[in-house]
């Protein structure tokens, strides 16, 4: 366990705005995860020949994906965005 946590990038309405509360629910308990993982978080989902920068995660079984960014500095991960193709 770490003592990194994770925050919408640039906020929470403009990331999560106009999906449903389910997706809302699995996308922050993801990112729980993720920042469980700590400085790992940064080899999880794609691109998968490189660790750092703008990763991306399927959810829901591959009916959608984020987009986050694992920043050691700030022991955070930003989930900068949401594709839901529901």
């Amino acid at each position: 366990m770490t003592d990194w946590a994770w925050d919408y990038n640039p906020s929470a309405e403009y990331v999560t705005g106009g999906l449903s509360s389910g997706v809302v629910a699995e996308v922050e308990r993801i990112a729980t995860e993720l920042a469980a993982l700590g400085s790992d978080s940064m080899k999880v989902g794609r691109p998968i020949d490189r660790e750092g920068g703008l990763r991306e995660f399927d959810i829901l079984g591959g009916r959608g994906f984020i987009s986050f960014l694992s920043v050691p500095r700030h022991e955070c991960v930003y989930v900068c965005n949401v594709t839901w193709y529901g």
